[in-house]
Order: C-alpha cells, then structure tokens, then sequence
C-alpha cells in the first residue's frame, strides 16, 4: 500500500538542479552538436527580427511620418521600401523561427529515446533487492510522466527561455542605446520583478519535485490494485481500497496545488508589474518629449515603449520558462536517480563452457553441445575445468535480507546430482530464500554455497544462472507466440528443440488444439490461457533450456488435482537425470523426494526421506496426518 510521505522530510532532501541540467544538457548534445548550432543560428535571426521591430517604429515616426506630415505634396515611396524591408526581417524571423522548432523536436525525441534505453538498460542490470523494494508503479512513472515532463523541457522550455534571455539583452542594448534614463528606470522595476520571481520559483521547485514523486505512489498503487483486483472484490475490500487512494491521492493534490499555485500567481505578478511600468514609462517619457529633456523624440519614446513591452515578453517567458524547467529537472533527477542506482555486482570469474572428452580430460569446444564443464582460470595462469554435474552444498549458511535480522540459521544441505531434494515448512520458513541465494539473487553474510564443489559467488551470476532452471507458482508469459514464450529459455533454440520440449512436459497436448498452434499469439499473461496450461509451459520453458539444476517453487499449488497429474507427469520428465530442488505445500507431490528437508523460521528441523520421516513421528508425520496443517 502507498503510504503518504512526510512532506518536511522531502522539502529537507537536498537536490542539485544545476547538476542534473548540465547533465540532461550533455545528452542533448550527444550527436546533435551540428543542429543545436543551428537551432542557436536561428534564436538568433528571430531575436534580431523581433528587436528591429520595435527599432523600425522609430525609423517610421522620426524619418517618414513626421516629415510627411509636413510636406504639402507627401511621396510614400521611401515608407513604402522600409516597409517592404522590414517585412523581409519578419519573414526571415518566422522561418527562423519554424526551422529550429522542428530541429528542437528532432533533438527532444532523440534525447528522450537515449535517455529511456538507458533507463531500461541499467533497470535490467538492477539487483533483484531494488525490485522488491520498489513499487512498479513508481518505476513505470519514470519511462511516462518524468520523460515526458524532459519533452516539453527539451522542445519547447529550453529555445524558449534561450530566444527569450538573447531578446532580453539585444533589447536592453537597443534601449540603452535611445534612453540611459529610461532604461535605468527600467533596470531598477525588472530587479524587483526578479527577487519575486527567484522567491516564488524557487519555493515552487520544492514543491515540483514533491509532485513528481507522489505521481509515482500514486501510479504504484494504481498498478497495485489493478494487479489485485480481484483479490479485493472476493474480501470486499473496495472500501478500503478507495479510502486508501483518497490518502495518497490528496497528498498528490496537495503538492500539485502548492506547486501550481506559486507557478501560477507568478505570471499574473509579472503581467500586471510589466502594465504599470508600461504606464510609468509612457508618463515619464511624455515629460522628457515635452519639456524637451535629453533630447527624447516621439519616435524614440515609440520605439522605446514598444522595446520595454518586447522586453516584457522575455522576462515573462523566462519566469513561465522556468517553472517547466524546475518541474522537468524534478523529473530528470528521479529518471538520473534511477540510472545511477548501482547495477548488481559481480566479481566471479568461473564460467560455464562446452566441453568434450578425450582420454578423461575435458576440452573446451566452441561447437554448442549437452557437455558443460566450470572453466576455472587460476592466478598462476593455469585453467583447471570441472565437469558440471549439479552438486549443490549449503555450508553453515546464515543470512538476512537486512544483515540486523537473520532469517536462515545454520543451513547445511547437500544436494548430489541427480537428486531430488524437497522444501517443506510454513510461509515464512525460508524455502524460497535457499532457492534465491542459489541463484544468488542476494548474497549470504556466512557460510558458503559449493556448486560441484566451487563457491558459487566466484561463478560468474550469467553462467550460474545459465545452469540453473526455475519454476513459479506464479507463471510469468510475454507478448508473443507460443514458440517464443518457450524459446524464451534458449533464445537459439531451434524449432525442434521447442517442440521437444513442448513434449516433455505435455504442453503439446493442448498447443496442438490452440487456434495457431506454435504460433498462436499470447498477450496480457496469456489471459486465454487456463493456470495449468501457463504453467504447462513454463516447464516447457524450462525443458528447452535443459540445466542440470531445476527449481520448482510450489508449481503446482494454484491448479486443481486433475490438472496437477498432468502438471505433475511433465514435471517428471523435466526432473529426470537432474538435481532438483521442490518447494511444496502438497505433500503428496514430494513423496518420492531423495531427501525431505522440514523448515521451520529458517532452521533445518527434519531430514529424510518419506518413510524414515514419517518413522519418526514428528513435525513431518504431523503435517503428512492432517494433525498440524501448513500455513
């Protein structure tokens, strides 16, 4: 459940917003230095054109107008060429102005697709512990609304508040340049304007990037209850479910409108502060003409109030400009936070490699074949190779998701190849911890872990991972056909191999009845799909790979009995010549297991198989006779 923040603790965190812009600006550039020096071109000749705009009403009133005013017999063809030329200069802006707007789009898309492959390139180099800390939610929230927030920033804030800061100082110099008096006068208004918009933006930057961090929650939780919903319909818990999205959900109100509210009280500050200097202007200007005062004519005070309301316009651009800003680099910090999270580590040098055998020494081949070996590279140079065989050893294993709490206690179990080795206890028992740190999803703070004999943490993960296949309860299918869900255990898995493996584990039963058989497409999690039939091919997925060293975590706990025989025959097939090790709450699926290990709070308390458990009358007997049940 999303829980609201504090909100003093968030306004406390320290951000760097000049650090992350210098950052996002170095993407921009990344290949687009030939168009980021041509949009700056263009800003250009727009600012230009903008600016003798307002230069030209001098021009037209001093040169033309006054003097035809007086002229008996007036000619308009000097004004008429002026006009025509000044008309040039806008055009010339306009296209400007069109030119570097698409490029800008060119440049946002192009950085915003860098920044999003990035993003998904280090999310999937993430350790396990990230994702189990983190809602799904939130971590989607960065590929939408943190990109999307660096788009508008990109294509649109950025030229802007750049076109806008060169307008402001070709004005201020085309101001200085009739009137030092008038400008001075408009220096000390704009230093006023400025220290209110420094106090409200920045106030409202803190604010921003509350808001972006509550659209994550609240996406989280959204994407939690969808997941659940009908969890929350069977236990009537809408209720409950929608008192707890009001919480988060007012929190998100509350930033936003904080937030919003200073951005949006700083622009009608800045209009009405620019309307009175405008009156100021034209008052003071008119007693300077009129009383003949530094020489000021009409055309100049013109010119002059055109240029203060231009000047205007960058300064409220600049302070719109920077609210999109600081709500952009909220977003760009939370999408930087997330590629600087540390990618999981590995320090192993123990591959996994083919091998043959020749007068009982193994060789490593490159030729792809079902002969693995571990290719052990020594410091003296000298490369030893191990043949892969599963045998797996826990020695004195102690360890704790947070090392302050120890949640498995001197575990030693020994799992020789070919064996099959059962998980029993309650929820919370520690079973699936054994199989995580086989994986090495998490690493243990005592003991060690052999695999044939080596410690695993000097394999590296992709080969230990490479000989290891897994099966959940809960069967993850992707978008794609049939094939490619189980090809997705050996991405060069060849058609043959699929349906083998499709075989082995009886999904071919009922692929052959689906509408395009192999090639029928899955989507949603294979909605269409009944449980037994995904988990039918999570073990073909699993076949196809072909480890020797197969994990079924409860795969058959959510399917019906009838189901679970069929289940049950394909799992068979799959755990034959293997090392495996089952986890599960049916007990009857777990009788011919080698070895029966009862866990109770994360301590091995029983161990045997079937019969010799059952002998002894304990916490096994009880379970198996109906006296204790699991919870």
């Amino acid at each position: 459940m999303g829980k609201v923040k504090n909100k003093k603790t968030i306004l406390a965190k320290s951000h760097n917003p000049l650090k992350t812009l210098v950052r996002l600006l170095r993407y921009m550039l990344y290949k687009n230095h030939l168009r980021v020096a041509i949009v700056l071109v263009m800003i250009l000749i727009s600012a230009y054109a903008n600016v003798q705009g307002a230069l030209f009403l001098q021009t037209v009133i001093d040169k033309y107008i006054s003097p035809l005013v007086k002229q008996d017999n007036p000619s308009f063809s000097g004004l008429l060429s002026a006009i025509i030329m000044m008309a040039g200069v806008y055009l010339a802006g306009i296209a400007a102005g069109l030119v570097y707007n698409l490029l800008m789009v060119k440049i946002s898309e192009g950085t915003q697709q860098k920044i999003r492959n990035q993003m998904f390139e280090n999310l999937e180099k993430l350790p396990v512990r990230y994702f189990d800390t983190k809602s799904h939610g939130d971590i989607m929230s960065h590929f939408t609304n943190d990109t999307d927030t660096l788009r508008q920033m990109i294509s649109q804030s950025i030229p802007n508040l750049v076109l806008s800061i060169i307008i402001f100082i070709t004005t201020f110099v085309a101001m200085l340049s009739i009137s030092l008096l008038l400008t001075l006068f408009v220096v000390i208004t704009l230093l006023l304007m400025f220290m209110v918009t420094k106090k409200i933006t920045s106030k409202s930057g803190q604010y921003f990037s509350e808001q972006q961090k509550d659209i994550g929650e609240v996406n989280g939780f959204i994407e939690e209850m969808i997941h659940g919903q009908k969890v929350i319909k069977v236990f009537n818990h809408e209720e409950s479910a929608i008192s707890d999205f009001d919480q988060i959900n007012d929190q998100l109100q509350k930033s936003s409108t904080e937030a919003n509210v200073l951005a949006n009280t700083l622009m009608p500050v800045m209009f009405n502060s620019l309307n009175i200097q405008y009156v100021l202007l034209a008052i003071i200007g008119g007693m300077f003409s009129l009383y003949g005062f530094s020489a000021i004519t009409v055309g100049m005070i013109a010119a002059f109030l055109q240029l203060s309301r231009t000047l205007g316009q960058p300064v409220s651009q600049i302070a719109q400009q920077t609210n999109f800003i600081v709500m952009a680099l909220a977003g760009a910090e939370r999408i930087f936070d997330l590629m600087d999270e540390k990618p999981e580590s590995d320090d192993g040098f123990v591959t996994q490699v083919n091998v043959s055998e020749k007068d009982g020494k193994l060789i490593e081949v490159n030729e792809a074949n079902d002969n693995w070996a571990w290719k052990y590279p020594h410091h003296d140079g000298k490369v030893t190779y191990t043949k892969l065989t599963g045998d797996i050893k826990f020695e004195n294993v102690n360890f704790g998701y947070n090392p302050d709490h120890i949640v498995l206690h001197n575990i030693n179990l020994y799992a020789k190849p070919g064996q099959k080795i059962a998980l029993v206890g309650a929820t919370g028992a520690g079973k699936t911890t054994i199989t995580n740190l086989l994986n090495r999803f998490y690493d243990i703070q005592d003991g060690k872990i052999l695999y044939d004999g080596i410690d695993i943490k000097k394999i590296k993960k992709d080969s230990l991972r490479h000989s290891l296949g897994i099966v959940l309860q809960d069967t993850n299918l992707f978008t794609g056909t049939v094939e490619d869900n189980i090809r997705f255990g050996k991405l060069d898995a060849t058609k043959e191999e699929v349906v083998s493996a499709a075989k082995l584990s009886n999904a071919d039963l009922f692929i052959e009845h689906l509408p395009e058989k192999y090639d029928t497409i899955l989507s949603n999690n294979a909605e269409g799909l009944s449980q037994g039939q995904r988990q039918l091919l999570a073990i073909a997925r699993a076949a196809v790979a072909d480890p020797p060293v197969m994990i079924l975590d409860e795969a058959t706990s959510s399917i019906d009995t009838r189901t679970e025989q069929i289940v049950q025959e394909g799992m068979d097939h799959l755990m034959q010549g293997r090392t495996v090790f089952v986890i599960a709450h049916r007990l009857s699926t777990i009788q011919n297991s080698d070895v029966i290990l009862v866990m109770d709070h994360g301590r091995i308390i029983e161990r045997g198989d079937h019969d010799s458990l059952l002998a002894e009358h304990g916490t096994y007997y009880q379970l198996y006779t109906g006296k204790v049940e699991l919870e």
